[in-house]
């Protein structure tokens, strides 16, 4: 197979060295083994496409408002937007993981709040804790407890995934349940990951064509470095030293 031109769509919608930063190395090292030189657009990350945000606004609010349905009218209800977590010293290091986690929050809570007209209770937290150090916080399960103390229903979003996969269908519809149930929670429920929903399809297609009109190189959703200057191992400070070479 001989390409004119390739594009790499990480699937992970915020960058971190442990997802896109080691998959985009993997790749490299695999087109070097092959030989494969040909005009590649790379695309770092999607957080905060403004298509992307209300996409996963639409699941959200559908999932919001079958729990209002279901539970006693007035019963509280807080969105946890749940992405997988991270050891506190990556983040420290300057991944710029957790930022652009809760950069992409906000902004799926600015439509969800532009389309209710109303302020709806959230919170970010980590889940698939998987080592003994210290990792970001706080963790979904903390989250949970805490929604428990506080007597409110929660909606569980999978912020960092976008396919149903053993982080979804086990650890959040399983575990987590079953912390929540042992808690006594008024109400769990958990909104799906868009997986072929259309309107998530049609936003990464556009992230897609505006990526090959940018050119060669690294871009981000919206062309440019995204995210903040703190972060040292955003992709753009490599690539800046690599152009400027």
């Amino acid at each position: 197979w001989a390409p004119e031109r390739i594009l790499l769509l990480p699937l992970y919608p915020q960058f971190s060295t442990t997802t896109t930063g080691s998959s985009l190395a993997d790749w490299h090292e695999a087109a070097a083994k092959s030989g494969l030189v040909v005009p590649t657009t790379t695309v770092c990350c999607w957080y905060d496409d403004p298509a992307f945000a209300a996409a996963i606004a639409m699941l959200v609010m559908g999932t919001l408002a079958r729990a209002r349905a279901e539970l006693p009218a007035g019963t509280p209800i807080r969105l946890l937007f749940s992405a997988h977590g991270l050891p506190e010293s990556i983040v420290k290091a300057g991944d710029p993981y957790q930022e652009e986690v809760e950069a992409c929050t906000a902004a799926v809570m600015a439509v969800i709040t532009r389309t209710l007209g109303e302020m709806v209770d959230h919170q970010v937290c980590f889940q698939s804790r998987a080592t003994p150090q210290q990792w970001i916080e706080p963790s979904t399960e903390q989250a949970i407890e805490q929604a428990a103390h506080d007597g409110t229903a929660v909606v569980v979003i999978p912020i960092a995934f976008v396919s149903e996969h053993i982080e979804t269908l086990v650890e959040l519809d399983v575990e987590y349940r079953e912390v929540a149930e042992k808690l006594h929670l008024p109400g769990y429920y958990r909104s799906p990951a868009p997986n072929d929903d259309p309107a998530f399809i049609a936003a990464l297609a556009g992230i897609a064509r505006r990526a090959i009109a940018h050119g060669d190189g690294l871009c981000s959703a919206g062309g440019a470095r995204s995210c903040g200057v703190a972060n040292r191992d955003c992709p753009w400070a490599k690539y800046r030293a690599l152009v400027t070479a």
